[in-house]
């Protein structure tokens, strides 16, 4: 077993939809090895834009594929791997009048105000927008409609002032400005549960996309972190982001 002095800290850049699960995984993998693990969380495409300026971790964890699939692209790191799926959902207030049967009817309504992640820059808000696309094939304009009165909430920055004690997301849809959120069930279960004006509605399937989470290893990373790389694959990793509400990848049939 390599301890802490035998091998310098494991540097990992990792989507902030992470920042929950991340620690236990790390806790797991140290107390294993005895090798130390250091995040730094943001929006994927931030942090993909670090690299490709000169930062040099030694993974990067996405919550999409295309992130890293351009590193490797560049020649900056190995081939991408996809180790988790999550869940778009919508967070809205309760008097927002906002169901899973009305769910396009009410979003295309000019009055309610729809609340996103930042497209390019953030996968969630990627997502969001992949979702708008297939409005369009319900409702020719709905595309136009959504792109147009979506808010950006978040994702535009890797730090984001705010004066409430839940985050930009919560403070807007507590104050109004912001009647639905779209964005990762693993992180709106937690803001749910914390405020009570709001609750989760599930996105109908004839929308919604499956949001893929991807890794890559940077080059010339240390050994250390491909053994990090191959815990996160690997049963007990694979469960960590099972307890976490992400849907695995890797696991045994009927685990």
């Amino acid at each position: 077993m390599q301890t802490s002095s035998d091998q310098s800290s494991i540097r990992v850049y990792a989507a902030g939809s992470l920042r929950y699960v991340l620690p236990s995984l790390v806790s797991a993998f140290s107390e294993m090895t005895g090798i130390p693990v250091e995040i730094r969380h943001g929006p994927a495409g931030l942090l993909r834009q670090r690299i490709e300026d000169g930062d040099r971790p030694d993974l990067f964890l996405s919550a999409d594929f295309g992130h890293p699939s351009h590193l490797a692209q560049l020649g900056l790191s190995g081939p991408p791997v996809v180790f988790a799926r999550n869940t778009m959902s919508a967070l809205v207030r309760r008097d927002a009048g906002v169901t899973t049967a009305n769910f396009i009817e009410r979003l295309l309504d000019p009055a309610l105000k729809i609340g996103t992640s930042t497209p390019l820059k953030d996968p969630s808000g990627d997502y969001a927008w992949a979702i708008f696309r297939r409005f369009e094939e319900h409702a020719t304009g709905s595309f136009r409609i959504l792109d147009a009165k979506a808010l950006k909430l978040v994702g535009g920055s890797e730090t984001v002032a705010t004066s409430g004690p839940y985050g930009p997301v919560a403070d807007a849809l507590a104050a109004g400005t912001a009647d639905v959120f779209l964005g990762y069930l693993t992180g709106m279960q937690r803001l749910a549960a914390e405020v009570p004006e709001v609750e989760i509605v599930q996105i109908p399937a004839a929308v919604n996309v499956v949001p893929e989470y991807a890794l890559t290893a940077i080059n010339d990373c240390r050994p250390a972190a491909l053994s990090f790389a191959l815990f996160i694959m690997s049963g007990p990793g694979q469960k960590l982001l099972q307890e976490f509400g992400f849907k695995p990848v890797a696991l045994p049939a009927g685990a």
